[in-house]
């Protein structure tokens, strides 16, 4: 439910907020080129599991035309205490409703490939095809806030053991159970 309300005050303010900079520059063109990315921490503490997680995915993106865009991330994490990493690259597209403005929906399609360590002995690999929403507003020229929520995706892993057997899900999220902020700079 605070996502829920969270995600509405954004697009109240969003669709609300009069700037008195100049909109002809804000927004995205055919060949721009930025940078994005999101970052997570939590402190995990309770019982015999103390530490300190972490989540930090980067991206660059790249306008082929007014409307879309491509996309290339890394993503890096920590479980904390666990003794868990994980590493993953993707690539995808995204499509910009009104690019050249400060407010714009958006629709993303990536596929991704994630590699897990658990502990010592166990290696998860896990492959993403999904879709999600969006929206990306301008603060200033130059940056921007982004946020994805829901997905419709489809996920298989596959432990790095012998005799494993892979497991897969296909999903539609649409309950704002997922929700990713981030910040953009374009060049």
């Amino acid at each position: 439910m605070k996502k829920l309300l969270l995600l509405a005050a954004f697009s109240v303010f969003a669709l609300t907020t009069t700037n008195a900079q100049d909109e002809d520059s804000m927004g995205f063109a055919q060949s721009d080129l930025y940078v994005s990315g999101t970052l997570g921490f939590a402190s995990i503490s309770g019982g015999d599991a103390d530490g300190t997680a972490y989540n930090f995915s980067p991206s660059v993106g790249y306008f082929l035309t007014d409307n879309i865009a491509l996309e290339g991330s890394l993503s890096f994490g920590d479980a904390g205490g666990d003794n868990s990493s994980s590493f993953g690259i993707g690539a995808g597209a995204r499509y910009f409703l009104a690019p050249a403005s400060q407010f714009s929906l958006t629709l993303g399609a990536g596929l991704n490939y994630n590699s897990q360590e658990i502990g010592e002995d166990l290696k998860l690999n896990t492959f993403t095809i999904a879709v999600a929403p969006g929206v990306n507003y301008f603060v200033s020229d130059a940056f921007a806030l982004r946020a994805s929520f829901g997905s419709l995706g489809y996920t298989t892993a596959k432990a790095d053991a012998d005799g494993a057997q892979s497991v897969s899900q296909f999903g539609l999220n649409i309950d704002l159970s997922n929700i990713n902020f981030g910040m953009t700079y374009k060049f």
